[in-house]
């Protein structure tokens, strides 16, 4: 399901222009889990695909593995399928676009629980096919399991 969409998000790129409607990226990012009167430092590394489906609405996908420092081997994959807008007339040069992004998240590791992820940041476009993603996430599984809050910075590239 992830090739397809991102594949999807990869052929909507091939438009020329400024009309482009898909992308890729890849992130990488630093956090805390919070809950139960404690936190941990963490860390995720993730990628995925965007495409907009009508003006700045857009629908993707990525999947990615959250780990504390402590342990980075205790970690576990998180799967993700959201709804985003993103205000591409935020700037008079089209560069800068920010975004809000939610939806559903799927963490595995020897099961898998359901939840949910919300966020927000923005894009830079320093070339046509080149942008800098920098964006804070939200993942919640239930409301027995910790917030796990993620600054992430990466790129993006169509």
């Amino acid at each position: 399901m992830i090739f397809l969409i991102m594949a999807n998000g990869a052929a909507l790129a091939q438009s020329s222009g400024s009309d482009r409607k898909g992308w890729g990226y890849f992130v990488g990012g630093v956090g805390a889990t919070s809950g139960n009167g404690s936190s941990t430092a963490t860390f995720q590394v993730a990628g995925g695909g965007e495409g907009l489906v009508y003006k700045g609405l857009g629908l993707g996908a990525e999947v990615g593995y959250l780990a504390p420092f402590r342990g980075p081997g205790d970690g576990f994959g998180i799967l993700s399928v959201n709804p985003s807008y993103h205000f591409r007339n935020a700037s008079s040069s089209g560069k800068l676009v920010p975004f809000v992004t939610g939806g559903v998240s799927l963490g595995f590791r020897n099961g898998s629980s359901g939840g949910g992820n919300f966020g927000g940041g923005v894009q830079y476009w320093m070339k046509d096919h080149v942008a800098l993603r920098v964006e804070v996430r939200d993942h919640i599984f239930s409301s027995d399991t910790p917030h796990f809050f993620q600054f992430r910075v990466g790129l993006s590239f169509r």
